[in-house]
């Protein structure tokens, strides 16, 4: 490692610590002001009779909410020729501990991907994971909230680009990136009525992510080639689709 932090007197670290904290807190009042101008958003009502396949069979999407108000989807990319989900999100999935803390807020979360049911039943079994994982298999679900992108399907709206706008943007659609995509969306259900109220793709993921949130506190930060300072630490190819992401319970063999 190089490009180490400058060692300096324990007062003169508590002047650049006071520093970076007025930054934090500007950061933090952003961060406010956004989460309500999401809240702002408008709803968008959910009229698809979708149908999932859970551990006790078929539910509908309101059903899922588990008579809370609020649901949390956790869009889970599958891999067909694996027959499992892509180790990035499954990194992901790995942080979603005990749920009861949602719960107590009226809300609930599950994931769902494309993959049959008892393929995700064994992974979920595989991985130890709790939190409850549904098959959209043979529904137009994640087409229709973008976290399958096939222009042979639905017109292509990739993180809210058109074909068009990617284009433009020097990132034209191809074959090669037809498939899922990581997402996140959140419904409301007033009555018997469901609602969309948000979704977010790309680095909207990004503090779910392994221990990205933690990693972001520390010196050498998460260990990737695009942070700064450069070459403070070996990038580790950990990053989402990196060459070196494996399964939650492939690294202590891979380390060995």
């Amino acid at each position: 490692m190089r490009n180490l932090p400058e060692v300096v007197s324990r007062e003169q670290w508590l002047t650049a610590r006071k520093e970076l904290l007025t930054k934090e807190k500007a950061l933090t009042r952003a961060r406010d002001q956004l989460n309500a101008d999401r809240r702002r958003l408008p709803m968008v009502r959910v009229d698809q009779p979708y149908t999932f396949t859970g551990p006790d069979g078929e539910a509908g999407l309101a059903e899922l909410f588990e008579g809370r108000s609020q649901l949390i989807v956790h869009h889970l990319m599958w891999l067909d020729d694996a027959g499992t989900p892509c180790p990035s999100c499954s990194s992901i999935a790995d942080g979603i501990t005990k749920l009861s803390q949602l719960h107590a807020r009226d809300t609930t979360l599950v994931a769902i991907s494309r993959g049959t049911y008892p393929r995700i039943a064994a992974f979920r079994e595989r991985m130890g994971w709790t939190f409850p994982w549904y098959s959209a298999e043979g529904s137009t679900f994640n087409h229709d909230f973008h976290a399958t992108v096939d222009e042979r399907v639905a017109p292509v709206l990739l993180n809210y680009r058109t074909e068009a706008e990617l284009a433009e943007a020097g990132t034209p659609w191809t074959a090669g990136s037809r498939g899922d995509w990581p997402g996140i969306s959140t419904f409301l259900r007033v009555g018997d009525e469901v609602f969309h109220t948000y979704s977010t793709y790309a680095r909207g993921l990004d503090p779910f992510v392994g221990g990205n949130h933690y990693l972001d506190l520390t010196a050498l930060g998460r260990q990737e080639d695009w942070e700064e300072p450069k070459g403070r630490a070996l990038p580790l190819g950990l990053e989402a689709n990196g060459p070196a992401v494996r399964f939650p319970d492939e690294y202590a063999t891979t380390a060995s």
